[in-house]
């Protein structure tokens, strides 16, 4: 008789953008491209900081900011996310565009797949199309990651841990929760977004916020980037 395949314990959520990769402010001219046509001026558009946020919240914020009465109208908001989707592929086709994968990424994806306790996931304000876009750009195959909360899952980033959980069932044969999550991300909204499902979160300082800022919002641990991988792990998988 075969023995049961031993089920996950661990489920780790990345970000992406300031985390994973960089894409060169390619989200920003894509996004900016499909609300120039709908707003005209963009110049209040740089009031905006996109970082920490989903993308339906961003252009939210970019129509509010503009004065556009659109930014109640959730189906007009969803139409111009589909929009940004067609102008984010083509940003990251073109020559100019250069994606960067952070220091430690790969290594640290490889340890934690090598590991039957961990399952892999993300947990990012990208649509998901978007999200397997920049994957693609950076050589990072979007399959790695079994289970995923995107920003067209809900606008409201503290929503979405609870959506990863629910979509990990299958493979924990529970709904994980609490220290059994890790969120990995770059800003003070990564890691507080999973407070109402109890997750640990790890702050890793390659994007805006220095690890001080990280660490001040509530990260378990905060790193300036992710290359020391026994120190990442041990910060993931210690008790």
């Amino acid at each position: 008789m075969s023995a049961t395949p031993a089920r996950p314990r661990h489920l780790v959520l990345f970000d992406i953008d300031g985390t994973l990769l960089l894409t060169a402010g390619a989200g920003r001219r894509a996004i900016t491209a499909a609300l120039a046509e709908e707003v005209g001026s963009i110049d209040a558009f740089h009031q905006v900081r996109f970082d920490g946020k989903t993308d339906p919240q961003i252009v939210v914020e970019l129509l509010t900011a503009a004065g556009h009465p659109g930014a109640t109208d959730d189906g007009y908001v969803r139409e111009l996310c589909l929009r940004y989707l067609g102008r984010l592929e083509r940003e990251l086709q073109h020559p100019a565009t250069e994606t960067t994968l952070m220091p430690g990424v790969d290594a640290l994806l490889d340890a934690l797949e090598r590991r039957a306790d961990v399952l892999l996931g993300l947990l990012t304000g990208n649509m998901r199309e978007g999200a397997a876009l920049k994957l693609a750009s950076a050589g990072i195959e979007p399959a790695r990651f079994m289970v995923g909360a995107f920003g067209s899952d809900s606008a409201h980033r503290p929503d979405l841990p609870a959506i990863a959980a629910e979509r990990a069932i299958p493979h924990f044969g529970r709904r994980p929760h609490g220290r059994d999550v890790v969120i990995i991300g770059d800003t003070p909204a990564d890691v507080t977004c999973g407070r109402g499902i109890a997750a640990r979160a790890i702050g890793v300082a390659t994007g805006a916020y220095p690890a001080a800022a990280l660490a001040d919002a509530g990260a378990h641990r905060a790193f300036a980037d992710l290359s020391d991988t026994a120190a990442v792990l041990e910060a993931i998988l210690g008790e």
